[in-house]
C-alpha cells in the first residue's frame, strides 16, 4: 500500500512537472487553463480590450491615440480619478498599443502573443505594481536596478504603479531621477485615486490625465449591451437603478449587476434592484422632496416612516434628494430666479438653503445614533431653511421699495 501510494505521488510530480514544461513552451496556454477552470465574474469578463472599449474617457483615449501616431510618446503618465473609472484598464491597453508589433500602434493585434499576454497580465516587460504593498524605499532602488536592463520581449518595459500615492516620500525620493530620465526602453503609468498626496515633483514629471466619473446614461448602454451578451433580461428601470448606485463607476456597475443575476438570474428587475440595495423608488424620493417643498410636516414624517419600515439607505435617499433639489436649482437659474419642479413654486434663495441644509447633515446621518431620526431632523431643518429669508435680502427688497414710493409731502406739478 506505501509503495502505490509513493508511486501516485511521483505520478502526480511528473505530471504537473511536465505540464509546467507546456506551459513554458507554448505561451498563454496556463492562463487559457486557468480563464476556463472556473468563474469569472462580469467584470474581469468585459474588462476593455482595446481604446474602444473604453467608454466614458473619450479626451484620454484620444490624446493617447494621437500620441501613438505621431510619435510624441512620453516616459511618464499619471492617471488620476475615481475607482472603476478604467485607469488600470487604459494602462494595460496603452502598454499593449506601446507593444504593438512594428512599433507602437493604435490598432495593434489582438491575436498576437505579446498582446494576449499583456491584457491577460503575463508579460514580464509589463510590470504592474501595487504601490499600497510596495511602498518602501528598498523596493523601488530594486525597480531603479531593474530598469536597467532591456525588455525581453517587447520594445519598451512598462511599470504601472497602482494606487501610486502610497509610497512613501522617501520612495518618491528615490523615484524622481529615474523618473527624470530613465532609460529610452522604460516607460512609467501611475495611476491613483488621491491625486493630492502624489509629490508635486513627480507630478510634474508626468503627464496628467484626468479621469472622470461615467455618466449613468452611458453606464446603462454599457450594461445593456452585457445584459443582451450573457442572455439576461433586464428592465430598463433596473439598469438605472444600478448606474445611480455605482457612483459614476463602471466596475461597480458591473458588479452590481453580477450580483442581481445571481440572485434574480436570468431576469431582473427594478424592484428587486431596490430591495436588495434598500434604495428608494425614484416616484418616493420625488414625493418626499415635493413635500418639502410645500413645508407638509406630517407627510414628510410618514414617508420617513415607511421608508425606515421597508428598510431602505436613507442616507443614500438624502443624496437622491440633493440630486432633485440641485435640478431645482438650476432650472430656477435658467427661468430667472423661480422653479417649479419641486412641486411649488420656489426662488433660487431658498431652494439653495434647502440644498445646502441636506448636504450640510450627511456627516450628522451617518455619525449619528439613530439614523431615522436624525434623517427626519434634516428634512426638518431643510424646510425651515427655505422659508427663512436673508437679512441682506430683506434690507435690498426693502430699499427697493422705498425708491418707488414717492416722497411725502410733495407737490404735484
Amino acid at each position: 500500500m506505501q509503495r502505490l501510494a509513493g508511486e501516485s505521488r511521483q505520478g502526480r510530480k511528473a505530471a504537473t512537472v511536465t505540464w509546467f514544461i507546456v506551459c513554458r513552451r507554448v505561451p498563454g496556454l496556463f492562463f487559457l487553463f486557468m480563464s476556463t477552470s472556473g468563474y469569472q465574474v462580469i467584470a474581469r469578463r468585459w474588462r476593455p480590450q482595446t481604446f474602444d472599449d473604453l467608454v466614458g474617457q473619450d479626451h484620454i483615449v484620444r490624446t493617447l491615440k494621437n500620441a501613438l501616431t505621431t510619435g510624441r510618446i512620453a516616459h511618464g503618465f499619471l492617471f488620476v480619478g475615481p475607482r472603476g473609472t478604467g485607469k488600470t484598464s487604459m494602462a494595460r491597453v496603452f502598454a499593449k498599443a506601446l507593444n504593438a508589433e512594428g512599433g507602437p500602434s493604435a490598432n495593434p493585434a489582438e491575436d498576437s502573443v505579446i498582446s494576449q499576454a499583456i491584457m491577460a497580465g503575463n508579460c514580464m516587460d509589463v510590470i504592474e505594481i501595487d504601490g499600497a504593498s510596495n511602498n518602501s524605499v528598498e523596493q523601488v532602488r530594486d525597480l531603479r536596478e531593474d530598469c536597467q536592463y532591456a525588455p525581453a520581449q517587447c520594445t519598451y518595459k512598462i511599470y504601472i504603479i497602482d494606487e501610486v500615492h502610497m509610497l512613501s516620500s522617501q520612495a518618491f525620493n528615490a523615484l524622481l531621477k529615474t523618473l527624470e530620465e530613465p532609460p529610452s526602453h522604460v516607460k512609467f503609468i501611475f495611476a491613483t485615486t488621491e491625486a493630492q498626496k502624489v509629490l508635486p515633483t513627480i507630478v510634474s514629471r508626468c503627464q496628467r490625465f484626468e479621469f472622470r466619473p461615467i455618466s449613468d446614461e452611458v453606464i446603462v448602454e454599457r450594461l445593456e449591451q452585457i445584459a443582451i451578451a450573457e442572455k439576461i433580461e433586464a428592465e430598463k428601470a433596473a439598469l438605472i437603478s444600478v448606474a445611480r448606485l455605482a457612483n459614476g463607476g463602471m466596475r461597480d456597475a458591473q458588479s452590481i449587476l453580477d450580483q442581481m443575476i445571481s440572485f434574480c438570474g436570468d431576469k431582473i428587475t427594478e424592484q428587486a434592484v431596490l430591495d436588495v440595495y434598500g434604495l428608494a423608488a425614484p416616484s418616493t424620493v420625488k414625493s418626499l422632496a415635493s413635500a418639502l417643498a410645500q413645508a407638509d410636516y406630517p407627510e414628510i414624517v410618514r414617508i420617513v416612516e415607511e421608508l425606515a419600515q421597508e428598510g431602505r439607505d436613507l442616507f443614500r435617499v438624502l443624496l437622491d434628494l440633493q440630486t432633485l433639489v440641485r435640478e431645482a436649482l438650476l432650472d430656477a437659474i435658467s427661468q430667472q430666479g423661480a422653479s417649479e419642479l419641486l412641486g411649488t413654486r420656489l426662488v433660487t434663495e431658498s431652494i439653495l438653503r434647502m440644498l445646502d441644509t441636506l448636504h450640510g447633515g450627511e456627516s450628522q446621518i451617518q455619525r449619528g445614533l439613530s439614523e431615522k431620526v436624525n434623517f427626519e431632523v434634516v428634512l426638518l431643518r431643510a424646510v425651515e431653511a427655505s422659508r427663512a429669508r436673508a437679512v441682506d435680502s430683506l434690507i435690498r427688497e426693502l430699499s427697493e421699495l422705498a425708491t418707488k414710493v414717492p416722497e411725502v409731502g410733495k407737490k404735484n406739478d
